[in-house]
């Protein structure tokens, strides 16, 4: 065989080889893709005409055992066939979940937090053209010896109306694994902390367990009905705009 000849074979062998690893590359990257969750959202207020506005959180956050840090991506979609114009994401801790800061948003003063939330933050979005999203990284803490919610309203830019609200949803898990470096919590599950220790009273009778139903999560109840940021008297001051 001349060496001609094989030159051209070894040639194209590499090409063949290359072209395999883009397609296997491309395909594993599509199938990695956590594309999140708009579990426990729901329409409030009417958006205009044509703007269809939801959230996303992902399926699955994973809380590091001794520092009670984990990190969780907000997402802000418009599925509607129009550009949003002005509007704001809020993210919303509750229980044991704290927010503790949200990239390129300002912290939601703690008098013009809802009932019952902790910590929160306000997103402002000049404008979210038609079949786009906007994600922000949410650095949290959450104790998991409580249970740990979060909510994400998207408003209009003057927060008069509420287009839409994911939550308060529940992050957490059913087998907690306090030996473990991280314990993984999902969306839409009740966190069941771990048994108390010695120094603990366990919890019987109206203990914490009723706490639901007092005046701390009589919020959450009334989400439900008529919901919870477009009864409150006071609303979150919008992110200043540049």
């Amino acid at each position: 065989m001349s060496s001609r000849r094989m030159k051209t074979i070894a040639g194209s062998l590499v090409a063949a080889s290359f072209s395999a690893v883009v397609i296997l590359s491309g395909t594993a990257g599509a199938d990695d893709r956590d594309t999140g969750s708009s579990k426990g959202g729901k329409v409030i207020d009417e958006a205009p005409a044509g703007v269809e506005l939801t959230t996303l959180l992902p399926e699955k956050i994973s809380v590091d055992n001794s520092s009670g840090t984990t990190d969780i991506t907000a997402t802000v979609k418009n599925e509607g066939t129009k550009e949003s114009g002005k509007i704001q994401l809020l993210v919303v801790g509750f229980d044991g979940l704290t927010v503790k800061n949200v990239e390129g948003c300002s912290a939601i003063d703690k008098s013009n937090l809802p009932e019952g939330s902790n910590s929160g933050f306000a997103c402002a979005l000049d404008n979210l053209p038609a079949g786009e999203s906007k994600s922000y990284a949410v650095d949290a803490t959450y104790d998991l010896k409580k249970a740990g919610k979060i909510c994400l309203p998207v408003q209009s830019g003057d927060g008069k109306k509420t287009y839409w609200q994911q939550g308060p949803v529940p992050f957490g898990t059913t087998n907690p694994s306090p030996d473990a470096p991280a314990t993984p919590l999902l969306l839409g599950t009740d966190n069941k902390p771990v048994a108390p220790g010695a120094d603990e009273l366990p919890k019987t009778g109206l203990g914490r367990d009723a706490l639901p139903l007092g005046a701390a999560g009589a919020a959450l109840i009334a989400v439900g009905a008529a919901g919870l940021w477009w009864s409150q008297p006071r609303r979150p001051r919008r992110a200043q705009e540049g």
